[in-house]
């Protein structure tokens, strides 16, 4: 009996380790990008895990620099820079810092559409210092027929916050499966362990 529950043990433990999600999108602001990089001031948050509202907030990011590319044709950014999403408290939202780190990874992608306008979209793994948190970005911008010149409103940017479990709820997870083999072993006193 203990061995089966062991088994489930083992089996649901990793059930626990999954993390949630928080989906954050937000638009506006201006985006500006030079060979040292990208960076997005004042946009606001109008949803965050389903609540919806005109302005929950604010996101603002700064990337590391250019690897390879530009910000006229796309290309690779390197690692770094800074990542904030603050909440203002408004229907139930967090009231300050949400999330707070930088870029894992980055790519800023040239798309020309059929109409011959161009879309720029800013892809990226965010993390946390503490390892708690990890994120990707989207970020997508269109400066019409034009190639982006420097500086450019946002259109819009979809962020999605994955947070892994503490340690402490494991702990309880644990704690709780050695209490049910403790009640299996009281129910079945006679049978063997095995």
């Amino acid at each position: 009996m203990l061995k089966k529950l062991a088994l489930v043990a083992l089996l649901a433990m990793p059930l626990s380790a999954f993390a949630s999600s928080i989906d954050v999108a937000n638009r506006g602001g201006v985006l500006s990008g030079s060979s040292s990089g990208l960076s997005l001031s004042d946009s606001i948050v109008f949803m965050y895990a389903g609540t919806v509202g005109s302005n929950l907030g604010s996101l603002n990011f700064t990337t590391g620099a250019f690897t390879s590319g530009d910000a006229e044709m796309g290309g690779t950014l390197a690692a770094g820079g800074s990542f904030q999403i603050v909440g203002n408290g408004t229907a139930g939202v967090p009231n300050g810092v949400i999330f707070s780190g930088s870029f894992s990874s980055a790519t800023w992608t040239l798309v020309t559409l059929e109409n011959g306008t161009h879309n720029y979209i800013l892809s990226g793994g965010l993390v946390d210092p503490s390892g708690q948190v990890g994120a990707a970005t989207q970020i997508t911008i269109n400066t019409g027929t034009a190639l982006f010149q420097g500086s450019t409103n946002l259109s819009s940017g979809d962020t999605n916050l994955v947070v892994a479990p503490e340690p402490s709820t494991l702990g309880l997870f644990a704690t709780g499966l050695i209490g049910l083999a403790g009640v299996a072993r009281r129910r079945n006193p006679g049978r063997p362990l095995v």
